[in-house]
C-alpha cells in the first residue's frame, strides 16, 4: 500500500454563520465560513445537499455559477444570490 503524500495540514480558526431562509422557490440551510485560506472569499456550504463553493463578488457576477455550484434552477440561483449580494465582502 502506498503512502499518502499531503500537500498541506493545516489547522486554522474560522468563523461559521449558519443561516436558514425561505424564498418563493427553495428553502436554504447554509453555513457559510471564513478563514485566511480562501483570499477573501468564503466558503459556503448548502447544508441539505453537501454541495459548497468558494465564493467571492467575482463568482457572483458570473453567469450561471450558482446554478452549476449548486445544482439550482435559475429562479432558486436568483433568491441564493439576492442574499449572498448581502454577505459577500461585507
Amino acid at each position: 500500500m502506498s503512502e499518502s503524500i499531503f500537500m498541506y495540514d493545516d489547522t486554522e480558526d474560522t468563523r461559521t454563520r449558519f443561516v436558514g431562509f425561505i424564498g418563493d422557490a427553495k428553502r436554504f440551510d447554509l453555513a457559510i465560513t471564513s478563514s485566511n485560506r480562501f483570499y477573501g472569499k468564503i466558503l459556503v456550504c448548502d447544508i441539505q445537499t453537501g454541495r459548497s463553493a468558494i465564493i467571492g463578488k467575482d463568482d457572483l457576477e458570473e453567469e450561471g455559477y450558482l446554478e452549476h455550484a449548486y445544482n439550482l434552477t435559475e429562479e432558486e440561483a436568483q433568491e441564493l444570490l439576492n442574499f449572498l449580494e448581502q454577505v459577500v465582502g461585507a
